[in-house]
């Protein structure tokens, strides 16, 4: 683990760390404090979480003067880390009253004057550093998502986050790009930062095929609705079908009608309501959802591994910076991983079970946080992200 101390680390770390709150900075005490649901996190909670990350994997293992802020937050702000020790269950960190959000701001500051003390002194071990703060950069995007599904529960849709900027889109496109396929590689290979469920690098076989140069609009999926896809079963895997069934399932997550007479669509977002732009992709649908969608258009979700392959082409648009792009392919690790020992092990290997593939990035995914071999995943269900799609065909 080689130390590091350049001016740029010490600016990258900062940056990071005021991204998060600035994300927050509207919210008020009682607003860090709500779960709406047990996939999402209060506010508060990301904020400590991703300050106990470099306490617990940073700061005490290398900084022998370092003096741990409250030894109860230990338990608290664990979040799947069997090894470091026991946690609160993560359906119950909405009970979570105390600290309060002062007092974790002011976990935050000790934590950070000490992480910058280290890599002033060059002592902090690099790797550690890096995947702290992408691992920040993860809860920031779920920060956003999880007060956003939190807001959209309140009748008077107050907006949690006035100063999200949303990316412009722009009508057109549509068409179908040939690849041959053949033998490719994916995976990450280089030196720079990548989570250890990208790697090894491997060669992977791919028939030729055809992928959209872009992803599936909410005009589109006004379509979908229109011709009753939500109500015919022989589009839906049965699980989805049973799912969509018992969730009442008629629109993506957050779109409403403003009553029952009005035929224009609404969509609900960190920036508050406002009027469901037609020309943007559609977010915030299930794999279940984005299967059928491509069974109703007469094509398929592309596998990761034609994603990654095709990533690099001028043709196709839209890969990253706005929906998460479901996949046809599981959550499983690649030939030859082998996970990190100690604790940072169980970062993702651990997951690779009954979850499916999304590639590229979204409009709440921090700016350098995004690279053609990244990796994200979710169960099929989940619809609070920014989840979209792109379709492909068999040549």
């Amino acid at each position: 683990m080689d130390g590091f101390s350049a001016p740029a680390s010490i600016r990258s770390y900062e940056q990071v760390r005021a991204h998060t709150d600035y994300l927050a900075r509207a919210l008020t005490a009682e607003d860090q404090c709500i779960q709406s649901m047990a996939d999402a996190s209060p506010t508060k909670w990301h904020r400590a979480h991703t300050t106990w990350f470099f306490e617990q994997f940073v700061l005490v293992p290398h900084a022998p003067r370092y003096r741990v802020f409250d030894p109860g937050f230990r338990f608290l702000f664990n979040s799947y880390y069997d090894t470091v020790g026991e946690r609160q269950p993560r359906p119950e960190r909405g009970l979570i009253t105390r600290p309060t959000c002062a007092q974790v701001t002011e976990y935050r500051d000790h934590v950070d004057a000490a992480m910058l003390y280290l890599i002033e002194a060059g002592a902090a071990p690099r790797d550690l550093v890096e995947l702290g703060l992408n691992h920040e950069q993860q809860h920031q995007e779920l920060l956003v998502t999880d007060i956003t599904h939190a807001f959209a529960q309140d009748r008077l849709v107050p907006a949690p986050i006035p100063h999200f900027i949303r990316p412009q889109t722009t009508p057109g496109g549509g068409a179908f790009v040939e690849f041959p396929g053949g033998l490719v590689e994916i995976g990450h290979g280089g030196t720079d930062f990548h989570f250890d469920n990208e790697t090894p690098r491997h060669r992977v076989w791919l028939e030729a095929y055809r992928i959209a140069d872009r992803l599936v609009r909410n005009r589109d999926w006004l379509n979908f609705i229109a011709d009753g896809a939500y109500e015919t079963s022989t589009l839906w895997m049965s699980d989805g079908w049973a799912m969509a069934r018992a969730g009442k399932w008629a629109a993506p997550l957050h779109w409403r009608q403003c009553d029952r007479s009005c035929t224009d669509w609404l969509e609900f977002g960190p920036e508050g309501i406002r009027p469901l732009d037609l020309d943007a992709p559609v977010a915030h649908v299930s794999w279940y959802e984005a299967d059928a969608y491509a069974r109703w258009a007469g094509a398929r979700l592309p596998t990761e591994a034609e994603w990654e392959a095709a990533s690099r082409d001028a043709r196709l648009g839209e890969m990253t910076g706005l929906v998460w792009q479901w996949t046809a392919s599981s959550y499983r690790p690649y030939p030859g991983f082998r996970p990190a020992a100690g604790a940072v092990g169980e970062y993702n290997g651990k997951f690779m079970i009954n979850q499916m593939v999304l590639r590229g990035s979204s409009m709440a995914t921090p700016d350098g946080h995004s690279r053609p071999t990244y990796r994200n995943f979710f169960h099929p269900d989940k619809r609070w992200q920014f989840t979209g799609l792109r379709l492909a065909m068999d040549c």
